[in-house]
């Protein structure tokens, strides 16, 4: 598939990606209590700021895309796609069949939006002259 696609398709992801976060931030933090082994330190305003940081991560990652920094832009949004597996690690604390129908659908929408982002911006990758992609990787 071609760049000219996946920058086509890349609003249509990230909103994708971004409906699945809200979905399963707001859904573990109504119903925190209730996912199996969670920290009993966590609240539930706890977990509403942590998707504040994972959203303005993706927010200023299109910023920098959308205004010609396609390599830092890039590298932003692929750190927030990367962090919709995090959902994942609920199954490090219980086994899915410990989980609600509700939590693991959430759950495993937020990784499968996260895997469709992620292919987009592979394609994405493919379109930034290498010199931005090298600045990028330098820069850590």
């Amino acid at each position: 598939m071609s760049t000219r696609f996946g920058r086509r398709a890349l609003p249509w992801v990230l909103a994708l990606y971004a409906a699945a976060t809200v979905l399963h931030f707001a859904h573990n933090a109504e119903f925190l209590a209730q996912y199996p082994n969670l920290p009993p330190s966590w609240s539930r305003v706890d977990v509403y700021v942590a998707w504040f940081c994972l959203t303005t991560l993706g927010l200023t990652g299109c910023l920098a895309y959308y205004s010609g920094r396609h390599g830092t832009g890039l590298a932003m949004l692929t750190l927030y796609a990367a962090l919709g597996f995090a959902g994942l690690l609920h199954y490090t604390r219980a086994p899915l069949a410990h989980h609600s129908v509700a939590m693991n659908l959430t759950i495993l929408a937020e990784a499968a939006a996260a895997s469709l982002l992620m292919i987009d911006l592979a394609m994405l990758w493919r379109g930034v002259p290498r010199s931005a992609a090298t600045w990028v990787m330098r820069r850590r």
